[in-house]
């Protein structure tokens, strides 16, 4: 394997992982800790929470996705090929996901002033747990593809 695909594939593995990892650990604990919280109390916190992650994991999902895309691209392994064009479609999943789902009501959150909160205020979070599961559905199969990817013989 030359350089460049161990490269890559560090990055499909690294960044696969790294999705796949945080976005199980929001919808295990830091859902459930939001949910539990009063909406101004939700809306203060989930303005916290999203500061940096919403500047680096897109990053890291556009490199995963390129380098499994390039990956696919140089193999000549027919079953190594079709595991990285997977990983590649689960990566685009949770971009689609994050961009149409997650973020728009990501925005509307953080323009929201916690102290205007009231019972009239339409509560995202229940739309925001079901679109976070589904892109870490998709960020798990990224994760587990990529590493089926590597250990094909």
């Amino acid at each position: 394997m030359s350089l460049v695909d161990r490269t890559l594939t560090m990055t499909v593995l690294t960044g696969s992982g790294l999705l796949a990892g945080v976005l199980f650990a929001v919808a295990l604990s830091v859902v459930p800790a939001l949910a539990a919280m009063t909406p101004d109390r939700y809306v203060a916190t989930h303005q916290l929470l999203g500061r940096r992650y919403d500047r680096v994991m897109p990053f890291i999902n556009l490199a995963s996705f390129a380098s499994a895309v390039t990956l696919a691209a140089r193999s000549d392994n027919a079953a190594r090929t079709a595991l990285l064009t997977g990983v590649a479609i689960a990566l685009a999943g949770v971009a689609l996901v994050s961009q149409l789902g997650n973020v728009p009501i990501n925005r509307r959150v953080k323009r929201t002033d916690p102290a205007r909160v009231d019972d009239s205020w339409p509560d995202p979070r229940r739309r925001w747990r079901g679109w976070n599961l589904l892109r870490t559905t998709f960020a798990v199969t990224a994760c587990v593809l990529a590493a089926a990817a590597v250990v094909q013989p």
